[in-house]
């Protein structure tokens, strides 16, 4: 229910148009003071104002003045016997949201009261609608995290921070788990195309026969399940970045389009002659050894090198265990805020009991572990819990 304060000087009024209120179910209180309706305003909190202008010892004006300053954050409507319009722009101009001349009707009172409390609603929406976007900011800007200060890791922040801000593409290299989507992701958001979207594409996910309309769109009717016209990932990134994740597993056919699409930048969608150009930066990934790949002519020769401007090898974790106690600690702290359980501590045989182990997965095998244990496992967590959850 929405509550109103009413500050009038006369007794009758104030009455008046309390009764008339309640009975639409709105919460109403009055004074006839307005320092009295100034310190019942700041010891609760109501939603709608409604002041007169012209009142002993303060005036509305005034009143309005002293309401901002003392935190009180209600819509605020003036009201006036004495209206004119230099009064109601001079209370717009102090704050008021709307001014009513006495007397008035009802009906122009209800609509000034719903107008106000709308006005009220929309703000909270609108601030909580920027709270949850930093939030969300914040979460992504934190998952996207490069975790660690081992000399291997220090490299490749160097590399992501010189290659971040030109066009060239980008090949990462590194085994499962690694973290080469958060590289990538790193270099997009340092990169002068920030403010367009980074669109993934994982190459491995998608059947062979279905790969092509993905990268590059179809017209309606271009094949049997072709219901509608679709852009492709190209078309989605124009003017940003074109993540091509597991691009080792990418058939042959649509290797040579995506070579063209890079040399051309231009891309034709399945079922049509009409070219579309494309401002893309390209950034790839793979476990692959491509040379490999192109011996055993899976994967073209021209394309590798197109892509291999800048290649960036994520290491190991097995490469970097001097790394585990700020990952651990990193994951502790993520994984509780998303579970919503208390963190837990990982005594010194614990982390060495973790350094010792050989890890097949990577990063992505270490964070389940960590969350494994953090369900699992005692307080402090040990070695034992180590050797018995591994």
């Amino acid at each position: 229910m929405s509550k109103i304060l009413i500050i009038d000087d006369e007794l009758a009024i104030c009455e008046s148009m309390k009764e008339t209120l309640e009975f639409e179910q709105y919460e109403v209180q009055y004074a006839t003071d307005p320092k009295v309706g100034l310190k019942i305003a700041q010891e609760s909190d109501f939603d709608l104002i409604i002041s007169d202008v012209k009142m002993p010892g303060m005036d509305g004006i005034e009143l309005v003045h002293a309401l901002r300053e003392n935190g009180v954050n209600a819509t605020i409507c003036m009201m006036s016997a004495h209206g004119n319009i230099e009064t109601a722009v001079k209370a717009l101009q102090e704050g008021a949201f709307d001014f009513l001349e006495k007397p008035f009707a009802l009906d122009r009172l209800f609509v000034m009261v719903r107008n106000a409390l709308e006005r009220k609603a929309l703000i909270a929406d609108n601030q909580q609608l920027k709270t949850d976007n930093r939030d969300l900011k914040r979460k992504v800007s934190l998952k996207n995290q490069m975790i660690g200060q081992s000399k291997p890791i220090q490299e490749v922040r160097e590399m992501i921070d010189r290659v971040a801000p030109t066009d060239a593409s980008v090949l990462i290299l590194g085994e499962n788990g690694t973290g080469k989507e958060v590289v990538a992701r790193l270099i997009h958001e340092q990169s002068q195309r920030n403010k367009a979207p980074m669109i993934e594409v994982n190459c491995a996910a998608i059947p062979a026969e279905l790969i092509e309309s993905e990268l590059f769109g179809h017209e309606k009717g271009s094949f049997t399940s072709a219901i509608k016209q679709r852009a492709g990932k190209f078309e989605q990134a124009n003017g940003g970045t074109l993540f091509l994740d597991e691009i080792g597993d990418m058939s042959l056919s649509a290797q040579a389009k995506v070579l063209r699409a890079l040399q051309e930048r231009e891309i034709t969608r399945i079922g049509s002659d009409k070219a579309i150009k494309v401002d893309v930066r390209i950034i790839a990934a793979t476990n692959k050894n491509l040379q490999k790949e192109i011996e055993e002519k899976n994967f073209r020769e021209d394309l590798y090198h197109r892509l291999n401007v800048i290649p960036i090898h994520v290491p190991s974790l097995d490469d970097r265990k001097d790394d585990i106690p700020l990952l651990v600690n990193y994951f502790v702290q993520q994984i509780s805020g998303e579970q919503g359980i208390a963190e837990k501590t990982f005594d010194n045989d614990a982390i060495e009991a973790l350094k010792e182990r050989h890890w097949t997965g990577n990063i992505r095998e270490l964070r389940n572990m960590v969350e494994r244990l953090i369900i699992l496992a005692g307080n402090p967590v040990r070695r034992a819990d180590v050797q018995k959850y591994a």
